[in-house]
Order: C-alpha cells, then structure tokens, then sequence
C-alpha cells in the first residue's frame, strides 16, 4: 500500500520546511509514504527548497494556474505513481499533519472513499463571526447539492482512495474542494467527516483578499455546481418565478372578464405581461431538459475518463 501526501504550492518559501517537518514519515497500514508538491508557479524559492528537504515528487506548473488545477494535477500524478491513497494538505501548514491517520484509517478499513478533515469551525479563534456563518452557510448549501452529509465542504484537508481519484474529473477554476464533493456523491462514493486541529495562521489566505470576494467567489462556484450538476431543479425553480405570476395573472383576467362581463375596460397590457411571463417560465424549463441531456453526456465522458485511467497501469 502506498500513500502519497500532496501539497499545492504557491510562494510557500516560509512555511514549506515547518509543512514538510510535521508531515509523517510513516502510517499504519502502509508500506510506503512519500510527498508531493505541486509548484503552482512560484517566484519566490519554493522549488529550490522543496528539492533541498528531499521531497520525493516534484511538479513545476510554470505559471500561477489556481489552486484547483494544481490539485488536480497532483492528483493525475498520484494516479501514474501508484498511490493507493492520496491525502492533500495546504503549504501553509494550517492542518495538523499528525492527524493523517485519522484521515486515512476509515479508507484502510474500507468504510469510505473520501474522507473530510473537519475544523473545529464554531471555536475556531481566528474565524470571525461573519466567516463562520459563510462557512456553514456554504456546508448546508453543499451538502443540498452534493446529496452528502460533509460538515466542513471548504476544508482542504482530505484522504481519496485510489478509486476515487480515478472518478475526479475537476472543471472549477477557485477551489476543488466544492466539485470533489459533488462528484463524490453523485458517483454514489462513501464520504465520512473526521474531527481535526489546526495550527496557528501563518499568512492570509490567498484565494480571497476579504469577505465579500469570498463570497462572490464562493456564491459564483456554488451557483456553477448547481448549474453544472443540477441543471433540471435549477431551471425549475428560475420557471417557478415566471410561471406562479403568470399564473396569478391569468386567474385575474378570468376573474375580472367574467366580474365586468360589460365593461370596456381593456386588459391588453396584462395579457401581453401573462404571455412573455409565461414563455420565459417555459423557456426555462426547455432549457432546463437541455441541461439534463448535456449533465448525462457529461457522465458517459466521466465514465470512459474513469475507465481509462482504471486500466492504465502505473509507473
């Protein structure tokens, strides 16, 4: 069994040596541990350091791609090198390496297929009140999404078993941490949330400089989820704001015409409101059965990327 630890890295030049120190050297249920990193990049000496603490992968990007596409790269490598089990952490040193094997235990014993570490979100010191709303804002809307029962859907700190590399297929620019947990439970994997602890911040974050850019950037990727994987409930419920008025509107003009059988009064502009209410609703809907068909062309491609990386042989 061999588990690889992968680590995107963008400008970590400060923290790699203390992220790389904690990481262990050796796991229960494991003949072989090594460590990845994923230079997403960097201008400063990162690369030059990583080398010098011996880390056994290296993969220099050449150009700031974003945290998903580092991740996901690493995670195609791990694949071609055999790993059994890949756990992804942050350069930043902000999950404690000293629980991997909690993250790795329920994979080993074959109850899950992706396990989530979760923060210590309600006491965590430095989350203010505003982030960790948002942030159970955005588990609740996740696990809506995702079908799954995750407590921390923004957490970096992960265990994939190989199977479930094999069926990640990551398209988000900002994070991967959202799709990963979408594409988890529509393929009918096992997730299981495992309690962690943090280490003391090192440095801001990086894929947000402050409140409402997290929440425009974690709304936008929330909304493309929905989008991408729910595309018949999200065209409905859009048709719902269309169709309830037009609706209303058509109950009144029958109201009305059968009140003031006599009047000369017109209701022309109403009706011309209920009609373009009404194709809208029902546009939406078409596009609605559209977005199916294309989310269904979209698994046939993710089964036959499945199959192929499944029969490839590792390096």
């Amino acid at each position: 069994m061999k588990l690889i630890i992968q680590i995107p890295c963008f400008n970590e030049e400060d923290n790699l040596a203390t992220t790389v120190g904690d990481l262990p050297k050796e796991v229960e249920g494991f003949d072989t541990v090594e460590y990845l990193l994923i230079d997403d990049g960097s201008t400063d000496k990162t690369f030059e350091i990583a080398k010098e603490l011996g880390i056994h992968h290296i993969i220099q990007l050449g150009s700031n791609r974003g945290l998903a596409t580092a991740f996901k790269l690493g995670i195609e490598y791990a694949i071609d090198m055999g790993a059994d089990v890949v756990v992804n952490t942050d350069g930043d040193n902000q999950y404690c390496a000293k629980d991997i094997p909690k993250l790795t235990t329920p994979i080993i014993e074959k109850k899950a297929d992706l396990v989530i570490g979760c923060r210590p979100i309600r006491n965590h010191k430095e989350f203010g009140f505003t982030k960790k709303i948002l942030q159970f804002v955005g588990s609740w809307a996740l696990r809506r999404i995702s079908n799954t029962t995750v407590r921390d859907a923004a957490s970096g700190f992960r265990a994939f078993s190989r199977e479930t590399c094999q069926r990640l297929s990551i398209v988000s620019q900002f994070s991967y941490t959202m799709e990963s947990l979408i594409q988890a439970g529509n393929n009918g994997l096992r997730l299981a949330s495992v309690d962690i602890r943090v280490n003391k911040k090192t440095r801001e974050s990086r894929l947000f400089k402050n409140i409402p850019e997290f929440i425009f950037k974690s709304g936008s990727t929330i909304l493309m989820m929905f989008l991408l994987y729910r595309p018949g409930r999200f065209f409905t419920l859009c048709s719902c704001f269309f169709l309830i008025p037009s609706l209303m509107l058509g109950i009144r003009f029958l109201y009305l015409i059968n009140t003031y059988e006599n009047s000369s009064r017109t209701y022309i502009p109403s009706l011309i409101l209920l009609s373009i209410l009404a194709l809208v609703g029902f546009l939406m809907i078409a596009i609605g059965l559209i977005g199916i068909k294309i989310k269904a062309l979209r698994q046939i491609q993710h089964e036959i990327l499945y199959i192929t990386r499944k029969n490839k042989k590792p390096k």
